[in-house]
């Protein structure tokens, strides 16, 4: 079936977003559609400043951000897989704490149809999403807005989140250390995170296999806090044997989740 404008350029993106850059025959190639089509595509994009052109293909820009967006096309494949499984770790009437990255906020959608559902959040897009669900209690912590990241921190969200606890947190990570530890790239979600944690009765670690590369410059925490990763597909068998050797339960693929535990508040 072939893609519509849309879908080919967010395959772009996703692509481009994953590699650093793509070329124009393979790109043709892939979507099955002439290298003029590509070319206009590219074009379009880097119109609107998501891409640098070269000769036969393009790349990131240089000033490229964070933005909730460009994450969102990172594999996205590998997200809705991630939130699927994630979700399935959440029982009726269960209190749960969502960070505001793009792989959790694939958890959404499933978590509408849960019912006596109570849920502590960060960020605007899952406050839009679950804020009208008839099942669910949304509790948003608010705090200084970042519209980037369409999420809340700071000082006002840390007030917010220490008069809570007992909670599951499901909590991301924009890369992952076995010497370092859970880490992110920015040092306001790391605290907000550090604090979730804390709280928490039980953390529940949500990534995709890209995480497992390199770390990024904030810590969060050692991977002893988290008791469950809920990832894409099976780890490389390194990172087997470390959670394994840590007692940390793996999801994914073929490996189906069973209900989370539920133990005494933090």
């Amino acid at each position: 079936m072939s893609l519509n404008t849309k879908q080919r350029r967010d395959q772009i993106l996703a692509r481009l977003y994953e590699a650093g850059q793509v070329q124009v025959k393979a790109l043709a190639s892939l979507m099955d559609v002439s290298e003029a089509t590509v070319r206009r595509d590219l074009r379009s994009l880097a119109d609107e400043g998501h891409a640098e052109l070269f000769y036969g293909g393009a790349t990131i820009p240089q000033n490229s951000d964070f933005s909730f967006r460009s994450k969102a096309l990172r594999n996205p494949e590998a997200k809705r897989i991630v939130g699927r499984l994630a979700a399935a770790l959440v029982e009726d009437g269960e209190t749960i704490f969502l960070y505001g990255g793009t792989t959790i906020y694939e958890m959404a959608h499933h978590l509408r149809r849960k019912r006596g559902l109570s849920v502590i959040a960060n960020s605007i897009r899952l406050a839009a999403e679950l804020g009208s669900a008839e099942g669910v209690n949304l509790i948003s912590i608010g705090g200084k807005y970042r519209p980037d990241r369409m999420d809340t921190v700071g000082p006002l969200a840390i007030s917010t989140l220490e008069q809570l606890r007992g909670y599951l947190a499901f909590i991301g990570s924009d890369g992952l250390s076995r010497d370092f530890g859970i880490t992110a790239s920015d040092i306001d979600s790391a605290h907000l995170h550090r604090l979730a944690i804390h709280n928490a009765r039980e953390a529940i670690l949500v990534v995709d296999h890209t995480k497992l590369r390199r770390p990024s410059l904030y810590r969060i925490c050692e991977f002893s806090e988290i008791s469950r990763i809920v990832i894409d597909s099976e780890p490389p068998v390194e990172w087997r044997e470390f959670f394994n050797d840590l007692g940390i339960e793996m999801i994914f693929p073929g490996r189906e989740p069973g209900p989370a535990a539920k133990g005494e508040p933090a």
